[in-house]
């Protein structure tokens, strides 16, 4: 699944695989902090949007956990087993559908109820931050699947620019309510992240973040 760049050395190869396995354990780290801190700001201040944000940061871990376990058998062994890492893609698939359904129904409760959530600075602080590093770490994960050929480290690198855009979706929702005070702007936004995570989940299932480039 992989193509590394016929012109590397056994040691750049092996340089810049562990780059990438660094990149993917930062990812984990990061998002594991950031889905935390979302989920509890975004349930505090009934923000369906900031919920959704940091359930998909959750999964955005597990796709990072994927590429460092199949970097790390690289390192140790060569491939890893590629049919163990099918079925955890199809688990993947799962988690971003179970997403959409979850961020869709409170979006339509929401709605139907009249519910106003409270402003977040908390979320606010989050999203700027994802707004800040995430492009940064895609652009680095680019380049590492650049160098070496890997269609999964830049497939991973694009999950990283969904983020990034799913930053924007929220952090406008959030803006935009905070000025006019419209309770409707949180569910929709919620709506937009339903459509990414439907997306993404897509791609998983039928193996394209994996097989896929850039």
């Amino acid at each position: 699944m992989s193509n590394p760049t016929t012109d590397l050395s056994p040691t750049e190869t092996e340089a810049l695989t562990r780059r990438g396995l660094r990149l993917a354990q930062f990812t984990v780290g990061y998002n594991v902090i950031e889905g935390i801190v979302a989920v509890t700001a975004g349930l505090m201040a009934g923000l369906v949007s900031v919920v959704g944000f940091g359930i998909d940061s959750g999964i955005e871990s597990i796709a990072a956990v994927l590429v460092a376990l199949r970097l790390s058998a690289r390192l140790r062994h060569g491939e890893a087993d590629e049919r163990k890492e099918r079925v955890t893609l199809k688990l993947v698939a799962v988690t971003f559908f179970i997403l959409a359904a979850y961020v869709t129904y409170e979006g339509i409760r929401s709605l139907l109820e009249g519910e106003t959530p409270e402003s977040s600075p908390v979320s606010v602080v989050v999203l700027v931050l994802s707004l800040i590093i995430m492009p940064i770490l895609a652009a680095a994960k680019k380049k590492v699947g650049t160098a070496l050929g890997d269609n999964l480290i830049l497939a991973d690198a694009a999950e990283t620019r969904i983020c990034v855009l799913l930053s924007v979706s929220t952090l406008a929702g959030l803006i935009i309510f905070a000025l006019t005070g419209a309770a409707w702007v949180d569910p929709v936004a919620g709506f937009i992240i339903a459509a990414f995570a439907l997306h993404e989940g897509k791609e998983a299932w039928e193996g394209e973040l994996v097989e896929g480039g850039d």
